[in-house]
């Protein structure tokens, strides 16, 4: 390959920018290595993992994205329970180490991961309390994280590879964090970044499945994690313009339910101010949010439609 056609390949169609956000949270994973050692020593096909297996199918999905081009570009994001941090980007020299080969790299991961979870355990408000294991990850910090980034390198290029987020997501969804994680969905379909997501806990993740319905990304919760990294370099492996040729796997639907802005649980049915659209689960006289005045309800409307009537009728 000559000089000339390199910035026009640099810039094709199969050039991409995976953001991998990596739930971080010592919590889940914690829960998830016990219930894996109970489902061994009961004979039962296990699906969980401890965090020290999933890192041995997700390392080599980081590798295998950049084989498949080499000037792709791939980012690592944790995320934690009380913060989100940058891992590895293997846009500046493989993350920092010395040297660039794979177990220098790997080395190179491990440790920084080891410093963000300490540095996350240490910002918490109480970080000698016990946390109970349904403890969610601050998935809206990684998200922004991610969408910087992007945007970062979409201003510092006048071309740039095409972006997306895949999301490895373990821990439950965090109903006080509906308002931030669905701003970055709306900006990321503003964006045109697809947010692919594979959920490795018990339940679906309704966050997930609205941020890959509304951005065009690929939702998956695999049956079975023993084979994880056959998950992950089928379906998330590809670039976007190959995706148009490939069966990927589609949800069998989406949750959709929204969480209160008041007590911040999920709900079936709500309150919706007409205003700044505020969800609530119970009737407000005055919004919590924008400071709209509801105690003028419909038969008053009503009411004073029917004086301006009489009034105009000779």
């Amino acid at each position: 390959m000559n000089a000339a056609s390199a910035p026009s390949k640099l810039y094709s169609d199969d050039v991409s920018l995976i953001v991998v956000l990596l739930d971080a949270n010592p919590f889940f994973w914690a829960s998830s290595a016990a219930a894996a050692g109970d489902s061994a020593s009961s004979h039962h096909p296990t699906t969980t993992l401890p965090f020290s297996k999933l890192l041995n199918h997700v390392i080599p999905l980081l590798n295998s994205l950049l084989l498949l081009n080499q000037l792709n570009q791939v980012v690592l994001v944790a995320t934690g329970v009380n913060s989100c941090g940058y891992i590895y980007d293997s846009g500046d020299g493989g993350g920092g180490s010395a040297c660039g080969s794979v177990p220098a790299i790997c080395s190179e991961i491990l440790r920084r991961l080891e410093e963000f979870v300490v540095k996350d355990r240490l910002q918490g408000k109480s970080p000698d309390k016990v946390v109970a294991t349904g403890v969610s990850s601050l998935l809206s910090g990684s998200l922004s994280l991610a969408l910087c980034y992007i945007q970062r390198v979409f201003r510092s290029r006048a071309r740039h590879p095409q972006p997306r987020i895949l999301c490895l997501q373990g821990s439950p969804d965090g109903p006080e964090q509906y308002v931030a994680v669905m701003n970055a969905i709306f900006s990321a379909q503003r964006s045109m970044i697809p947010i692919d997501s594979c959920v490795m806990g018990v339940q679906h993740s309704a966050f997930l499945q609205q941020a890959s319905y509304i951005t065009g990304g690929v939702y998956l919760k695999p049956q079975q994690l023993d084979g994880l990294f056959q998950y992950l370099s089928a379906v998330f492996a590809t670039d976007l313009q190959s995706r148009n040729f490939l069966q990927l796997p589609k949800p069998a639907g989406v949750d959709f339910r929204a969480s209160c802005f008041c007590h911040k649980k999920t709900i079936d049915m709500g309150y919706v101010c007409s205003v700044c659209l505020s969800i609530f689960c119970k009737h407000h006289k005055k919004c919590s949010t924008c400071g709209s005045d509801f105690s003028q309800g419909p038969t008053d409307a009503n009411a004073d439609r029917k004086r301006k009537t009489s009034e105009v009728q000779p």
